[in-house]
């Protein structure tokens, strides 16, 4: 494929993930029912799914589909196939279900297309805020068209760091414990609900590094490379035998001053 090619699928892409979130956005804002209820749980009886989850995840996929017949998918609801053109589509249709159960803002749809070297391009939205962050690979990112960069020059101790916990009792324990240890080094500690979001916060200097255990694909193909775009490292550390990992993201040196630290704590 030659470099014009590659920039036009490169164009597509972006605009087939800014059309598809911006439409399930819109959909989740003004079709939530007023009784939304949990549909079904997933690793424990806290990690919900909805109606709408499922829904949005059929909108999305059903739009790309259209457009995009031999591309494959992966969604946090179900949504699996491999294709046949090298692009897969990652969706998380929304990422902060709990949130959005609640009535609370922070949640997001989530949409990245990877090739065979990850994330191409990456879009989240955030309806409730009127904010859509997107980047394309060596493009940089954007938030409402405007670039974004991540803070640098941050002391550990001065840093504001976002985390996120998981839904089953062995690892909130866990977490929690590494919180504890972790609280009094730095500037403060920020639970947004959403890793995408997180990431996003990241990216713009809303937040100065993030980390989490236990993420999926679908939790940080988008908001991974859009923190990357804004000038973070992102990185992932201490696989375990269940698969989990860490997902450490900081710009330099906070970054390797933070992995250090959680590796320290055994997080």
């Amino acid at each position: 494929m030659t470099t014009k090619h590659l920039e036009a699928e490169t164009a597509d892409l972006l605009e087939l993930a800014l059309s598809a979130a911006r439409v399930a956005g819109g959909m989740l804002l003004v079709d939530r029912p007023a009784d939304l209820g949990v549909a079904a749980t997933k690793s424990s009886p806290t990690d919900v799914v909805t109606e709408m989850d499922t829904a949005a995840e059929k909108l999305i996929v059903d739009f790309l589909r259209a457009r995009r017949p031999h591309d494959g998918f992966l969604g946090e609801e179900g949504a699996g196939e491999a294709g046949e053109s090298g692009i897969r589509w990652v969706v998380d249709p929304i990422d902060g279900t709990v949130n959005y159960l609640y009535g609370l803002p922070a949640w997001c749809v989530s949409i990245a297309a990877e090739d065979a070297d990850g994330a191409i391009v990456g879009v989240v939205e955030v309806p409730t805020q009127r904010e859509t962050f997107h980047a394309v690979r060596g493009g940089g990112a954007f938030r409402n068209g405007v670039a974004v960069r991540a803070n640098t020059g941050i002391p550990m101790d001065r840093a504001l760091v976002a985390t996120g916990f998981g839904y089953t009792v062995e690892r909130r324990t866990r977490q929690a414990e590494v919180v504890r240890q972790l609280l009094p080094a730095v500037r403060d500690i920020r639970r947004y609900g959403s890793a995408a979001i997180d990431l996003c916060a990241l990216a713009c200097g809303r937040v100065d590094a993030y980390y989490e255990r236990g993420l999926n694909p679908w939790d940080v193909a988008a908001g991974g490379l859009i923190a990357a775009e804004a000038g973070a490292s992102v990185g992932v550390l201490r696989v375990e035998d269940d698969g989990s990992n860490l997902v450490v993201g900081a710009a330099s040196p906070l970054y390797e001053e933070l992995a250090a630290t959680l590796e320290q704590l055994g997080a």
